[in-house]
């Protein structure tokens, strides 16, 4: 996706499933979600081993999530991404984002042939802080 396309879904985007998010404030996933989060996105986490994080309920899978998904976020590894997407097929979300270092070329077909928008190594935070800047909750058009 170009950067246009990319800056329209981050605008567009409420919601973000986030698949793999880890409880563990080390890990990539959970500054990435964290950072989000902060830019006013619902960050719902999607991870069996996990009850709560970031203050959401966090549920097993995406069939799981009663809530509408705008974006699934990948924080698996690349092989294990065909039943992420078949699964964000299903709930009906909007794209499948799969964090920098996770590509799935086959499950990439696969959602853009069901209409789903698809982003694969790129970075989610990253992305927006390039393309949108950091806000702040509360204060609008200023970098922190």
């Amino acid at each position: 996706m170009n950067d246009q396309r990319i800056r329209e879904l981050l605008e567009a985007t409420r919601t973000i499933a986030s698949v793999g998010l880890s409880s563990n404030p080390e890990r990539p996933s959970f500054g990435v979600a964290s950072y989000l989060k902060k830019q006013g996105y619902r960050v719902i986490p999607v991870n069996p081993g996990v009850e709560r994080l970031l203050g959401e309920q966090a549920y097993p899978d995406l069939l799981s999530v009663p809530d509408k998904i705008d974006v699934v976020q990948v924080f698996r590894r690349s092989e294990d991404v065909p039943p992420i997407v078949q699964q964000a097929i299903q709930v009906g979300a909007r794209a499948v984002w799969m964090q920098e270092g996770i590509t799935n070329e086959a499950a990439a077909r696969e959602a853009r042939a069901a209409g789903l928008q698809v982003v694969m190594d790129r970075c989610m935070r990253e992305e927006h802080r390039r393309l949108l800047g950091a806000r702040p909750l509360g204060v609008e058009g200023r970098d922190p």
